[in-house]
């Protein structure tokens, strides 16, 4: 893809890794960027940044879980910005606990963020694309979009459908001359995961390796851009020896809180429990009499 003088939006730019990409972009002689996040002061520093590299930016605060704003703000922005060339689905939350101890409000933010946020955005984006018969659509899933992680069990099922529904769209919009990219970084010192347990021998990547890859992919042309060895190295394993994949997952994945998924039994539970185990001697001590 050729850069010089297009327009990009980028979707989570105020932090990590949609914040090293936006300033990666404007290294390559980008027109204009238009990002978008929840944390409107957040992204006034980053765009400090990039308008003192020469850059024009503008800046849409604004939740992606909230359909209608998100309506609004993309005729908002195209009307005012002009034709988008380039979309970066950045923009995810992560939560890390056992599947038995979910909290369901952890579970629908993780899909309406990275799931149902990202699709509202690219539907409306894509539209405007497939008019213009031109764009350029990146998903950044994960490595957990290949390699399932326990204890990020809803994370790990948002990065699986985002690679799928890259898939998807890489077909559809083929004929509209529409390019869509999956980015797949393993773990990287973000923000996002700095409250989560390490998977033992990963090392995490920096937000700018991250974006180097995602610059070489875009001019490579590349339909999926792996980042970083340990992700080709865990992919190579899940094709071709997916039982040491496993071994290797059981021994790295951090353990699990120590906490008592039952309820504390009633008072009325002990009971019936000491009238069961009573009963059971009882009838342990009449079958013993019987034989005799």
């Amino acid at each position: 893809m050729n850069m010089q003088g297009k327009v990009a939006l980028i979707t989570g730019a105020s932090r990590g890794i949609g914040r090293a990409i936006a300033l990666a972009l404007a290294q390559q002689g980008m027109k204009r960027l238009i990002l978008i996040a929840r944390d409107r002061q957040k992204l006034a520093e980053v765009a400090s940044v990039i308008e003192a590299m020469g850059v024009e930016v503008a800046i849409v605060p604004v939740d992606l879980s909230k359909p209608i704003d998100v309506n609004v703000a993309v005729a908002q922005v195209w009307r005012s910005y002009g034709p988008i060339h380039l979309l970066v689905n950045c923009a995810g939350v992560a939560y890390q606990n056992s599947f038995l101890q979910s909290k369901l409000f952890q579970v629908q933010e993780e899909l309406s963020v990275n799931l149902l946020g990202m699709y509202t955005l690219t539907s409306l984006i894509a539209r405007r694309m497939a008019s213009q018969r031109q764009g350029t659509i990146v998903n950044v899933s994960s490595l957990m979009g290949k390699v399932a992680a326990p204890t990020m069990a809803t994370y790990s099922a948002t990065k699986f459908a985002i690679l799928g529904f890259s898939q998807a769209l890489r077909r559809e919009l083929a004929q509209y001359n529409i390019r869509v990219i999956a980015l797949l970084p393993s773990l990287t010192d973000t923000d996002m995961v700095r409250d989560l347990k390490l998977f033992r021998w990963v090392i995490p990547m920096t937000p700018q390796q991250v974006a180097e890859a995602f610059i070489t992919g875009l001019q490579k042309d590349a339909p999926e851009i792996l980042v970083g060895w340990q992700s080709h190295l865990a992919v190579w394993c899940q094709r071709f020896a997916p039982w040491l994949l496993e071994m290797i997952l059981r021994i790295a994945t951090p353990p699990a809180p120590n906490k008592q998924l039952e309820e504390k039994p009633s008072f009325l539970n002990r009971i019936q429990r000491f009238n069961d185990f009573w009963l059971s001697r009882n009838i342990d001590s009449l079958v013993s009499a019987l034989k005799f």
